[in-house]
């Protein structure tokens, strides 16, 4: 009976969490900072929505399967979605051999600001003499896996789990048949993916060559959170999975070229990681994993928003409170003049507070601001992972630091 219940009560904290986690999600995603034209979408609805490099590739498989097998090609194909929906892909281009076929489609990521967008997927169907069998392998410019966590094999092709289940449904689809007679080899290509894929996590997270070929849902919903949070999630099990259990969360790019010069000797690439606005999902994150150290480096500004106990520091409201910052400078001076308050109340930026405090020498300032930050996240996450906080100074000097040591 009491394991009975022990089962319960861990399942019921699972369900909290995700719950905790969802609305970290939801709150972001609802409250993000826009464009301006996306906002105009979004108010009347208007935003399109895509299709991902998995549902890509399974239209791709789907046509040239059926391109091979009647010597016919198509300008559309049907495609089975994850959660039972259907999607038609238009083909963009059919080329039949003897042996084989290979199809084209455009990737479309709608509105969303994919890297990804209008990227050529390729998927080149062969029949071979293994029959029943369905082999599904990437070609140039699909990633290879050379780091674990990442939920596949090492040296594979970097095809998510997902997208492998869609293309082998569309081939039991198309030649159920045929696969009582012969097998099927499926080669997922994307030109310029090696190019492409500089511009993603992929590097950093292990994923050589090329791109990853994705999609939970096969729909892309723009300006979602989901593959951003995927991301985090993704980064933190591949540190957890190289055995390491100290993570660099930093705020951007910039952010985490500043934190490499202080750390790159003793930590490893992957564990460097771009939480971008999402402090408080990537803290909870990191203690629910069971890291055991995580590093928080960024700029006064969004170390300042944290301070103020905000979460998620790109949404709308957020912005820094110059009172809350004339309240900090006044704990770090015996005495404080009412004109030098005034000052950093009506200050235009916290770049522009910083400015005022260095010029004035409030010592302890920078200090504060990150106590602030860790007492929030140490919070955040249960206490059940070391935090350490650093500022740095727009030259890519450290001007503020906590760690729990210096309790």
């Amino acid at each position: 009976m009491s394991l009975h219940t022990s089962k319960k009560d861990e399942f019921a904290l699972k369900e909290a969490a995700t719950s905790e986690e969802q609305k970290d999600l939801d709150l972001a995603e609802s409250e993000q900072e826009l464009p301006l034209q996306i906002q105009e979408k979004k108010k009347i609805g208007a935003l399109r929505t895509g299709f991902t490099t998995g549902t890509s590739a399974t239209a791709a498989t789907k046509a040239a399967l059926v391109a091979l097998l009647s010597s016919k090609a198509i300008n559309c194909v049907s495609v089975s979605l994850p959660k039972g929906k259907i999607m038609n892909i238009k083909i963009e281009s059919t080329d039949i051999r003897d042996q084989c076929a290979t199809v084209s489609v455009i990737k479309d990521a709608g509105d969303d600001p994919d890297v990804t967008d209008r990227a050529e997927i390729h998927s080149t169907v062969h029949l071979t003499k293994e029959v029943g069998t369905i082999s599904i392998d990437g070609g140039k410019g699909v990633g290879r896996v050379t780091k674990p966590g990442l939920g596949i094999d090492i040296g594979k092709a970097a095809i998510n789990p997902t997208p492998v289940k869609m293309i082998e449904k569309a081939v039991n689809e198309v030649a159920a048949e045929c696969l009582k007679s012969h097998g099927v080899k499926i080669i997922i290509s994307v030109p310029g993916g090696e190019d492409i894929a500089k511009k993603t996590d992929n590097p950093r997270l292990g994923i050589m060559g090329g791109i990853s070929i994705l999609g939970t849902t096969g729909i892309v919903l723009p300006y979602s959170t989901a593959s951003f949070a995927a991301s985090i999630r993704q980064s933190l099990d591949v540190a957890l999975a190289m055995g390491d259990n100290w993570v660099i969360l930093t705020t951007g790019g910039r952010s985490e070229d500043f934190a490499k010069v202080l750390f790159e000797r003793i930590v490893p690439e992957h564990c460097f990681i771009q939480m971008g606005d999402f402090a408080g999902y990537s803290i909870r994150q990191c203690a629910q994993k069971k890291i055991r150290r995580a590093t928080i480096a960024g700029f006064i500004g969004k170390l300042t928003k944290m301070s103020m106990g905000v979460k998620q520091t790109h949404v709308r409201g957020s912005h820094v409170d110059m009172e809350f910052m004339a309240r900090l400078a006044s704990e770090c001076l015996p005495t404080i003049s009412w004109s030098l308050l005034e000052e950093i109340k009506n200050a235009n930026t916290a770049r522009h507070v910083s400015e005022i405090v260095t010029a004035r020498g409030i010592t302890g300032f920078f200090d504060l601001i990150c106590k602030k930050v860790y007492e929030h996240m140490h919070e955040y996450s249960k206490g059940e992972l070391q935090i350490e906080v650093i500022m740095f100074d727009f030259d890519g000097k450290v001007s503020g630091q906590f760690r729990d040591s210096l309790k």
